[in-house]
């Protein structure tokens, strides 16, 4: 019997965290053909979702989909992702969360490799040491130094600014290659 991944588990328990401190839980998903989200709010193949509870129904973090339903432009819509195109869980408030390397499609077999979590809080040099040339890494961006650009759709586009002080706009995950 094959050893179930630690992924989930890590988004369920960030989830939780979140919840737990009043921030709004939002994940950073690859979209490939598995992937059941509105493709008109999918941008350079990502999509952020807020999986918060105000914000999904029948809300189902399994350990190998995440379901729910959500509005996008005041439509519902059924949304199904795969655990493993899953590349970020954070507080949309705060930024801190957790960043795990795309891993392979459950259908890869056994010899797909475990997933590799990389903390936010880890110095920049131990990461860049810890990937290969040809993967791709996230990291935080500020928003002041974020590009310009609209944000991106989804169920809380109207959410207002956190309470204590105007809106420092959205945390922005970044590819650096």
């Amino acid at each position: 019997m094959s050893e179930i991944s630690t992924k989930p588990y890590l988004i369920r328990a960030l989830h939780e965290w979140c919840t737990d401190n009043g921030y709004t839980p939002h994940i950073a998903v690859t979209v490939d053909e598995r992937v059941v989200v509105p493709r008109e709010h999918v941008k350079n193949g990502e999509i952020v979702l807020n999986v918060g509870r105000l914000a999904t129904h029948k809300l189902q973090l399994g350990n190998e989909f995440i379901e729910f339903q959500a509005r996008f432009s005041g439509v519902a819509r059924q949304i199904s992702v795969p655990v493993d195109a899953v590349t970020a869980i954070y507080a949309r408030e705060t930024g801190h969360g957790m960043a795990f390397e795309a891993g392979p499609p459950a259908s890869a077999g056994s010899g797909a490799q475990p997933d590799s979590p990389v903390v936010e809080d880890a110095p920049e040099a131990e990461t860049q040491e810890n990937a290969s040339a040809s993967r791709p890494q996230l990291s935080a961006v500020p928003a002041s130094e974020a590009p310009s650009s609209d944000p991106e759709g989804g169920p809380d586009d109207t959410d207002p600014a956190p309470s204590g002080g105007p809106d420092r706009g959205r945390p922005k995950l970044t590819v650096i290659k």
